[in-house]
């Protein structure tokens, strides 16, 4: 999601720049619009319809900026898709970067929540955009014991079963993120987007921990409906290993360019399917 440096070096990159901006200012105000009932006249229609501070920024920011977001045209389509069904919603967001303003302006009537791994990273980003609720996650994993740690997590009984599984303080399960604030685990989340943390040199905490406790949080799920996971980079070969570990191929409903979208189900319904097929896995 970390996009630190971005210059321009010929008008035709420029160009091309500047039509991403104005993409996304049009991908903006028509969220703002895509709430309004042409048909209601109420002061609530109308109030919906108001541009909101968070969302006035973003354009600003997009406007003026010679930085953009890391993730395609189209992979950001997929998740705006969502996001603008389902808002105003519960948005969870491992990682924090030039886009995150993007995310918090379409869901700026709901939460958005980021969780970020390097705290001078979060303070650079929020001096920018000091209306994100942002908090820096330690993890404890590095990308070199993915194999070791997707092997082992069975034999651990407070990783698996999936329904003996939970996440707050529960430092026995290394892929569980025990410590984060209170705020990630009394929320149930309604879109959970994953493209941190970093994950591309084996010293790197990797995202096994953060597929794993989405996956978690997906199945706790007590409200109707379901979890939709974003998973980013997914041609990388631990993000795909456990997507498919935790995330399970049969709830991917789309992919496109590197970003894949999961519908999961929560732990009644998960539990009912597994009974009938006599497996306890997560997938």
């Amino acid at each position: 999601m970390k996009q630190r440096h971005f210059l321009p070096e010929n008008s035709c990159f420029l160009i091309g720049l500047l039509s991403g901006l104005i993409v996304g200012v049009f991908l903006i105000f028509s969220f703002t619009r895509a709430s309004d009932n042409p048909l209601s006249h109420t002061h609530a229609a109308a109030a919906s319809t108001i541009t909101t501070p968070i969302q006035l920024r973003a354009i600003l920011h997009y406007a003026t900026s010679r930085v953009v977001p890391q993730q395609t045209l189209d992979e950001i389509t997929l998740s705006f898709d969502v996001l603008r069904s389902i808002s105003p919603c519960n948005f969870l967001v491992f990682g924090l970067g030039h886009d995150s303003l993007m995310w918090a302006s379409f869901n700026s009537r709901g939460t958005t929540l980021f969780l970020e791994e390097d705290p001078k990273w979060v303070q650079t980003i929020l001096r920018n955009a000091p209306d994100l609720n942002a908090h820096t996650v330690n993890y404890s994993t590095k990308l070199s014991e993915s194999n070791a740690l997707l092997s082992s997590y069975k034999s651990q009984p407070d990783c698996f079963p999936p329904d003996n599984a939970y996440l707050r303080g529960n430092e026995k399960c290394r892929l569980a993120l025990s410590g984060l604030p209170n705020e990630v685990y009394d929320k149930e989340w309604d879109m959970i987007m994953i493209d941190a943390p970093r994950g591309w040199f084996p010293e790197a905490p990797g995202r096994m921990a953060a597929i794993y406790t989405a996956a978690v949080m997906a199945r706790k799920r007590k409200g109707s409906g379901v979890t939709h996971v974003f998973l980013h980079d997914v041609e990388r070969r631990v993000e795909k290993a456990y997507a498919e570990e935790f995330l399970c191929r049969k709830y991917l409903v789309k992919g496109v360019g590197r970003l894949w979208h999961f519908e999961i189900p929560p732990a009644a319904i998960v539990s009912s399917e597994a009974g009938r097929n006599g497996s306890s896995a997560f997938c």
